[in-house]
């Protein structure tokens, strides 16, 4: 029992730090929460997923809480959803066909892709 009160602290402390970084960068908890969940024991492919629900109503608070503090581009909304959207749905697809290495390959190039960027911008 002992054991499952650890892992669920773990849990709740490793929510905390997702929720800030997103909070705090407007998006980009998903990247830090899917090796914070591998940490406390979900497989690869559990832990991509989870990461995307987990995300969800952290990501619509942050969005209000923006929101009302004008931080918000309407402009931009219909054709990022969609974009988000498509992209969603692809990913999702390749998830579940894609071997775990491969996934892990992928997102590890894309975490250093998004780190260059910001980095040299």
């Amino acid at each position: 029992m002992e054991q499952n009160g650890i892992l669920t602290g773990k849990r709740l402390l490793c929510g905390g730090l997702v929720g800030a970084a997103n909070s705090l960068f407007g998006g980009g908890g998903g990247m830090i929460a899917v090796p914070l969940l591998k940490s406390t024991g979900l497989s690869d492919k559990r832990a991509h997923a989870t990461a995307i629900l987990v995300i969800l109503p952290v990501s619509l608070f942050s969005f209000i809480v923006y929101a009302l503090r004008g931080y918000f581009e309407a402009s931009v909304l219909v054709s990022t959803a969609l974009g988000v959207t498509l992209g969603g749905t692809l990913g999702a697809k390749l998830l579940g066909k894609l071997p775990t290495k491969t996934v892990d390959l992928i997102f590890a190039a894309l975490q250093l892709l998004a780190g260059g960027f910001l980095f040299f911008q």
